[in-house]
């Protein structure tokens, strides 16, 4: 059985790193691969990276099962990478989480968090962005999620290990 479970959050959150963490630590979850029409230099996560002609040859044949446009890049999660035993996290923007919910009925929902002068000094470290790409990402941190949607929140201000650790408590069903 496939539990998919949806990765929401603002940039520099952690939410990549802390799904690597938990694939790397359990061997019942997996992660899917995002394709990006970002370069495949820009470092990051683990991406495919595509022109806009092959995200849109993709997008037209329908291979994606979610896709969207956010910071001036198409995103897309494969049909193929939601499929199969076990946890399959995948990192989505906010913006389409209404759209995945109806998509995938038992779709579960976290957020990772953390506070704005953590996101800022995360997003200055991974150096992606310059100072305005960086000041619109911290702009956009305040976007709320769509109503109804429930979640489970992991504020990521601490180390990795601590992280990691809510993360995956986060992960666990929630008993009736």
């Amino acid at each position: 059985m496939t539990r998919l479970v949806a990765v929401a959050g603002p940039s520099g959150a952690g939410k990549d790193t802390l799904m690597a963490m938990a694939c790397a630590v359990r061997s019942d979850i997996r992660a899917a691969r995002r394709v990006i029409t970002r370069p495949a230099d820009a470092g990051g996560e683990d991406f495919e990276s595509v022109t806009e002609a092959e995200f849109a040859r993709r997008l037209d044949r329908g291979d994606f099962a979610l896709h969207w446009r956010a910071h001036g890049l198409g995103y897309g999660i494969l049909g193929d990478q939601l499929t199969g035993p076990g946890t399959v996290l995948f990192n989505v923007s906010r913006a389409v989480l209404q759209q995945a919910a109806a998509l995938l009925p038992s779709l579960s929902v976290l957020v990772v968090t953390a506070p704005a002068p953590i996101l800022a000094a995360r997003l200055a470290d991974r150096g992606r962005e310059d100072a305005r790409d960086r000041a619109q990402r911290l702009e956009r941190a305040r976007f709320c999620l769509p109503e109804g949607i429930p979640f489970r929140e992991v504020v990521n201000d601490g180390t990795v290990d601590q992280g990691l650790v809510r993360f995956l408590d986060a992960l666990q069903p929630v008993r009736a």
